[in-house]
């Protein structure tokens, strides 16, 4: 598989996890190569008694700093690092579940955006019946302009056929209502121009579309994008919830039938079944991770970001916006 660089530093559960992940992501045929303070990348290695490459880097952005400032200040951060692997060709790829600015601003401004990207956009995959959704933007952009959106459609579209492997993949605009005219003065001027896109317009989706299989692809702003995974992602763990409650107080032999069903229910609903987010609209394949993300999570978000590179989405995405 692909080269990827880790920001080992990045994540509320840094270092601890992500070594583990990156053990657990080589193990399953990817190149990894962490990037983070070298002693302490080294101790953690140790304990999995594994060699992985490492590249020093002895700062770390945190969470609340800003991150153009930030970048600028610290050329040593770990995040900065990674990108510039990337931005060398040293690694085809890098992964983040640090600050999601630092990761968006290196990207941007190391790696560089893909010739004709206004914004590049945060796309999240939502395990939905029949085939998993792309849901973009989910928290770069929060204010767009109707074109900008197209530009998302078309994204969205190239990676839900790379990653997926959806065939004329069905994109749909988020909207108060499915009928033309739904939405605000963005939505119903995105409308117009996405009619006109080469992508297989749906029209208008509401939220409740994605547990509906009406669309492969899902696009709107980031601020209503973010607040929309969010709100997902807390009705999953409610889900899992009251199911746990419900078989609880069953007979022993009956909860032993239906947990293998239940936990399968918990692995599709759960996000650290594809452990981030794809950045779509940089020159070079980025996995932006959730801060809390566990080694499970990163393992499979260095899978997804080697996916990305074997299949050179970033140059797929290019070749797609240029025609």
């Amino acid at each position: 598989m692909a080269r990827i660089a880790l920001d080992a530093m990045g994540g509320d559960n840094a270092p601890t996890e992500t070594v583990a992940g990156a053990v657990e992501a080589a193990e399953r045929g990817v190149e990894v190569v962490l990037v983070g303070h070298h002693a302490v990348l080294e101790a953690e290695l140790a304990k999995h008694h594994i060699r992985l490459p490492i590249v020093d880097a002895p700062e770390v952005i945190e969470m609340g700093e800003d991150p153009a400032r930030a970048l600028r200040e610290k050329p040593g951060a770990s995040i900065s690092v990674a990108a510039k692997l990337v931005a060398e060709h040293s690694a085809e790829g890098m992964v983040s579940a640090g600050s999601t600015g630092a990761a968006m601003a290196a990207s941007a401004i190391i790696i560089g955006r893909v010739k004709g990207v206004t914004r590049p956009s945060i796309a999240s995959i939502f395990p939905t019946p029949g085939s998993p959704t792309i849901v973009l933007d989910s928290g770069a952009n929060p204010d767009v302009k109707p074109d900008q959106l197209v530009q998302f459609a078309i994204m969205g579209a190239v990676a839900s056929e790379v990653l997926l492997g959806t065939k004329d993949p069905r994109v749909g605009l988020l909207s108060i209502g499915e009928e033309k005219g739904k939405g605000r003065d963005l939505e119903r001027a995105a409308y117009d121009l996405l009619e006109q896109a080469p992508i297989r317009f749906v029209g208008n989706v509401e939220g409740r579309d994605v547990a509906a299989d009406k669309a492969d692809v899902i696009v709107t702003d980031g601020f209503t994008g973010n607040i929309f995974l969010k709100t997902m992602e807390g009705a999953a763990q409610v889900m899992v919830r009251y199911a746990m409650e419900a078989i609880s107080g069953l007979d022993a032999e009956i909860q032993e039938s239906v947990m293998p069903a239940l936990a399968e229910v918990r692995r599709r609903l759960d996000y650290e079944t594809y452990g981030g987010a794809q950045l779509l609209g940089v020159k070079g394949v980025v996995v932006i991770a959730h801060g809390t993300s566990s080694r499970v999570a990163m393992a499979n978000a260095l899978v997804m970001a080697a996916e990305g590179a074997k299949h050179d989405l970033p140059g797929q995405l290019a070749s797609r916006l240029a025609s």
